[in-house]
């Protein structure tokens, strides 16, 4: 290296290792004084959930309302959601559920909501990561809700029907599926395996690249990355973090059909969210089948001036050709005008079941 140009970095060096050393004190100031929270709480035997999803929004947006950059503001949301998580470990574990096995997306949406600082428990079915948290295997749960490309994941919908658990938080996350095999190539693949979705996703580019070999939907992503690990016949469509997690390699990145392909998850667990300042509501209603129905449900909402972001019907399975509607609203429950708008939502409503308030992303 030029000496003259060494001499100009090595000061600038010399100054990033004392940031960084001032940087590390502080967090370890941060730490000490969020074990003093938890020991105040003990002493006073308030002991609630160490999990607060609306103050730890606050604080993440607070940070970046104040930062003038040039840290990027995504980062700043990134740095903290880690922070956090390793102040919250050290005051109680979190376990998380997600479908597993390890290297799915729902696993990676559970580390970047919840940070890297918990235990997270992989699950072979989203029926098992409602079930782990309802029975205190795991504090919370991450399943996925809906896709852009695809829409409503149908089964997650039916489970938070039948379930007691809430809605705690959302997690929007890019989906990059990539073709995996144990040699990084196609010579001798049988076939594909992926989630159904998966293979909806990616059906054109397969087609395209790849149409005699055959599909075979399974459990998920990961899952069909761990059986590509054992088997050189086949492979799968899955994460660069599965292929990772298995010993894999990629033999094509980024295949699925639409690049903005995304998939939001949904937090779920036991708690009751207060208001965080920017929050979203969830609840399924129902109405009775006659002409004018749906529009005078969802009437009490535009009185209101509440706005809908999402609006999705499953059918009752009830023969009648009846549905549930699965709506998203802005605010929190305990809003002025939601509250009022909820309130003639459920005197009216055939049905009505509140699954939560939380924190918009």
């Amino acid at each position: 290296m030029d000496e003259s140009l060494q001499a100009q970095l090595l000061p600038l060096r010399q100054r990033i290792d004392q940031i960084d050393a001032e940087i590390l004190d502080l967090l370890n100031k941060r730490a000490l004084t969020a074990q003093q929270v938890g020991e105040v709480k003990h002493a006073h035997h308030a002991e609630g959930p160490v999990l607060r999803p609306e103050r730890e929004a606050q604080v993440i947006r607070q940070l970046q309302g104040l930062n003038r950059g040039p840290f990027p503001a995504e980062a700043v949301a990134s740095v903290w959601t880690e922070i956090i998580s390793a102040c919250r470990g050290l005051e109680q574990s979190l376990t998380v559920a997600f479908l597993g096995p390890a290297g799915s997306f729902s696993e990676q949406a559970a580390f970047e909501h919840f940070g890297h600082s918990v235990t997270g428990l992989a699950c072979p079915s989203f029926d098992e990561v409602f079930r782990a948290v309802e029975a205190g295997a795991a504090q919370v749960g991450m399943v996925p809700v809906e896709n852009s490309t695809e829409g409503a994941v149908n089964r997650t919908l039916d489970l938070l029907l039948g379930s007691s658990l809430r809605i705690l938080g959302e997690r929007s996350l890019l989906i990059r599926h990539c073709l995996l095999t144990k040699s990084g190539n196609m010579q001798g693949i049988t076939k594909i395996l992926a989630h159904p979705q998966a293979l909806a996703q990616c059906q054109n580019w397969l087609n395209r690249e790849y149409p005699g070999v055959p599909r075979e939907p399974v459990s998920s992503n990961s899952e069909a990355a761990r059986l590509a690990s054992l088997d050189p016949s086949i492979a799968a469509i899955a994460s660069d973090v599965a292929a990772q997690t298995w010993g894999l390699q990629v033999v094509a990145l980024g295949i699925q059909d639409d690049s903005q392909n995304r998939t939001r998850f949904l937090a779920i667990g036991k708690l009751d969210i207060l208001p965080s300042g920017r929050d979203k509501t969830s609840l399924i209603l129902a109405v009775p089948n006659r002409a004018g129905a749906v529009y005078q449900m969802l009437s009490p909402l535009s009185e209101n001036g509440v706005s809908m972001t999402r609006f999705e019907s499953r059918p009752a399975r009830t023969g009648q050709w009846e549905y549930y509607f699965y709506v998203d609203i802005e605010g929190h429950c305990e809003d002025t005008r939601v509250k009022k708008a909820l309130a003639t939502l459920e005197s009216q409503c055939a049905f009505y079941k509140l699954l939560g308030s939380y924190p918009a992303q």
